[in-house]
């Protein structure tokens, strides 16, 4: 399927894939620094932001989206760079699809499953009735009954929108990411892959554990990991200057 997408800069280009209930519109303050140096594409993964709501969800389609994505737009010899949900789509595409890519940049997230942890904010999101929640207020309200972190409450707020006069709706595709959250949870078909691959993880997130070195190690033999100390699982909102830094390092040679 085709996917929603905004491009700037000049240069190598450089992909980014949003995490979970995210969308590219979440990386534009970062990709506005790389494009100094780079061509940033930021991307809506199926179900996400702009791109096509459909009844099927899982990384074995999230990689072929963005296989059909690469030969639409004759990307080559690039820098794959995913965080979370995104992070593991792109392990999977750079396992399959080496050779369009130069450099794997994988932000708090290891190739392994984890145990489904989202279910507080998908009873959350499919708490809001939208006939009668028509104001950015109601929504949030609604929200609360259920969620207590104010940085998860507005980072799902970002994702509202008017689908009609009246009536808004989420960006994302609730019902389906609400059936298929094992898929998405689980290790996401990794193979081993040979692309020179930076992880960055939050030292805040249990994300990516000292325990989880064997499996960047088993997948990922060139592989280099990097740590930022006060910062959690959204690490290029939390710590921005210090992601950036030490991407920009390891893309760059420095």
């Amino acid at each position: 399927m085709k996917l929603s997408f905004k491009a700037q800069g000049d240069g190598r280009p450089l992909v980014i894939l949003h995490g979970l209930f995210g969308s590219g519109d979440n990386w534009q303050t970062m990709a506005n620094r790389f494009a100094a140096d780079f061509k940033v594409y930021l991307v809506d993964q199926r179900n996400h932001g702009h791109s096509a709501h459909t009844p099927d969800h899982s990384y074995r389609l999230m990689a072929d989206d963005l296989l059909e994505f690469f030969e639409e737009h004759e990307i080559k010899d690039a820098v794959l760079l995913g965080h979370s949900m995104g992070g593991k789509t792109a392990m999977l595409f750079a396992s399959e699809n080496s050779y369009l890519l130069d450099k794997l940049v994988v932000a708090d997230i290891a190739p392994k499953q984890y145990p489904p942890h989202h279910q507080h904010i998908l009873a959350a999101l499919n708490s809001v009735d939208f006939q009668t929640m028509n104001t950015r207020k109601l929504v949030e309200a609604q929200l609360r009954t259920i969620l207590t972190d104010d940085d998860t409450i507005f980072f799902m707020l970002k994702n509202l929108y008017w689908k009609t006069p009246g009536q808004l709706d989420w960006r994302f595709n609730v019902s389906v990411l609400s059936k298929t959250i094992a898929d998405i949870t689980d290790d996401g078909g990794q193979q081993i892959c040979l692309v020179d691959t930076l992880f960055v993880r939050g030292l805040n997130s249990n994300y990516i554990t000292d325990e989880d070195q064997i499996y960047l190690d088993h997948y990922f033999p060139h592989n280099q990991l990097s740590s930022i100390d006060g910062a959690g699982h959204w690490l290029h909102a939390e710590a921005p200057d210090k992601f950036f830094e030490i991407v920009h390092g390891f893309l760059i040679g420095a």
